[in-house]
């Protein structure tokens, strides 16, 4: 007997229950008209078993290549910004460009993904990491640096993309399990790239880590033209420009304040002008998607409660993970000789992260179990309790080793299972044939926190500088503070997390 999976939407005529066949490896479709008869309509899969093997482990590639941008030039970013010769305000961008375009490109190419082909876009996000890693790898100055990094966030829409081709290509039974295992991929490869970094300096330069993700992105690019079939339906409908611009301009003009607010006096005209700016462009952007026939994010979902409270919960934890991960490595290599610091060499900090990758990979796993038994919304409050206190003790008691780790490992165990849980409560929220758009804002809007963060924590530490021009521990401790503040709107807002029994698929 065939196993119910999903319900589609109410046609005029016919009413469809979609169903598998798992000894046939077969989709199939109970049909029933408006008089009552019901029909069963098989689809062959598109792939054979190896074929659609060989497709995942190509989109996994894709997804642990951008993983590894996302963290491997952190630990190293002292480094490169005494090679650079520039400031600590400026390096800050070299974090910040690349979130702020994997959030502004994020949503275009998902909908080109829709209109032209997952497939091409895919292959179009993956070159756009080479080349952003070539030009870094080239550059002599930060300017050149970060538009190097701009082009690399190009590559973040490898994501939705990856999901997307995952429930085209993929047989109905191992969609959830891929998926799940892509998500895992963007924990562990970012783990991976905090403990690589250090060695790979050590062995082959600072640069090394511009050339061999090139290699690296280069190749997945190939594997995925050769191996992703075209995608099997398009979508014909314009692309709302107005609206990304919109949003590039928005966030760009909230950024801008955040990481100069040092240098332009944080209640001046300037800083001031510049977030009214951006809070009636960001308006401006909703307004322009909500009567968009085509929007770049259906603002239809994000109205309702599971999602948009989720979305909340996503950006205010995503300032703190993308903020730890971009100026704790700096703060573990500082000398100790000025209050504080480990003189950690780039493998040692990326050592002290080890916990948070092992604690977020296990707690993401074990997650959904816990959700089956307490609930969704109790499992995302203790998540965000967990953050909460980890960036505690790193604002306030950071002076032994032991802290630093007991931290991380916090922090890895509520940004796991929270990423989880918030996957969870937006599959049981919205529509089936909704579910990869609506989890692709999700971490696109952590990924929106993760830049707002990681501007706001430049900007905080490039206001407390010793006489040698390094950043004294005040700066730390006023920042992780700011961070922790987001982590308790997190929790906050995980109480207004609805009420419903998750989705555990």
């Amino acid at each position: 007997m065939p196993v119910l999976s999903a319900v589609s939407l109410f046609s005029p005529t016919h009413f469809v229950l979609f169903t598998c066949c798992p000894r046939h490896e077969r989709a199939c479709a109970r049909v029933r008209d408006k008089k009552g008869n019901t029909s069963l309509m098989y689809r062959t899969a598109r792939h054979s078993a190896s074929q659609a093997g060989l497709i995942l482990v190509v989109v996994m590639l894709s997804v642990f290549a951008f993983a590894l941008l996302q963290s491997l030039i952190n630990p190293v970013l002292p480094q490169l910004q005494a090679e650079l010769h520039t400031t600590q305000s400026m390096i800050t961008w070299v974090v910040t460009a690349f979130l702020l375009s994997a959030a502004v490109f994020t949503p275009i190419l998902g909908r080109l993904g829709d209109r032209y082909g997952k497939d091409r876009m895919l292959v179009l996000a993956l070159v756009a990491l080479a080349v952003g890693s070539l030009v870094s790898a080239l550059a002599t100055g930060i300017s050149v640096m970060i538009v190097g990094r701009a082009i690399q966030g190009i590559g973040g829409s490898v994501m939705p993309l990856v999901f997307g081709i995952i429930r085209d290509e993929l047989p109905r039974e191992r969609v959830p399990g891929a998926i799940g295992l892509a998500s895992a991929l963007i924990a562990v490869g970012g783990g991976v790239g905090l403990l690589l970094s250090g060695p790979l300096v050590n062995w082959l330069g600072l640069r090394s880590l511009f050339w061999i993700p090139f290699a690296v992105t280069a190749g997945a690019a190939l594997a995925a033209m050769v191996v992703i079939p075209a995608s099997p339906s398009r979508n014909s409908g314009p692309i709302s420009w107005i609206s990304a611009v919109l949003l590039a301009g928005g966030l760009l003009a909230l950024l801008v304040p955040l990481t100069q607010g040092a240098k332009w006096g944080w209640g001046s005209g300037k800083v001031i002008g510049s977030l009214i700016v951006a809070a009636v462009l960001l308006a401006a952007w909703a307004v322009s998607e909500s009567r968009s026939a085509s929007p770049l994010v259906d603002m239809r979902i994000m109205r309702i409660p599971a999602v948009w409270t989720g979305n909340l919960v996503s950006m205010l934890l995503g300032m703190g993970l993308f903020s730890v991960f971009g100026f704790l490595p700096a703060f573990l290599q500082s000398p100790s000789a000025g209050g504080y610091g480990f003189d950690a060499s780039a493998t040692e900090a990326g050592l002290f992260l080890l916990p948070m990758t092992l604690t977020m990979f296990f707690s993401g796993l074990l997650a959904v179990r816990i959700t089956r038994r307490i609930g969704a919304r109790t499992v995302l409050i203790a998540s965000a309790a967990l953050i909460t206190a980890s960036l505690t003790l790193l604002a306030l008691e950071h002076g032994e080793a032991w802290q630093v780790v007991l931290a991380m490992a916090l922090l890895g165990l509520g940004f796991g299972s929270a990423t989880s849980t918030l996957s969870n409560v937006i599959v049981a929220a919205v529509p089936p044939e909704q579910t990869g758009i609506a989890n692709g804002v999700n971490a696109n809007v952590r990924t929106i926190g993760g830049a707002v963060g990681a501007a706001l924590m430049g900007g905080i530490i490039s206001t407390q500088l010793s006489a040698t021009g390094l950043p004294t521990d005040d700066g730390y401790t006023y920042g992780f503070g700011a961070l922790t503040l987001a982590a308790v709107g997190a929790v906050l807002a995980s109480l207004l997390i609805p009420r419903a029994r998750a989705a555990t698929a």
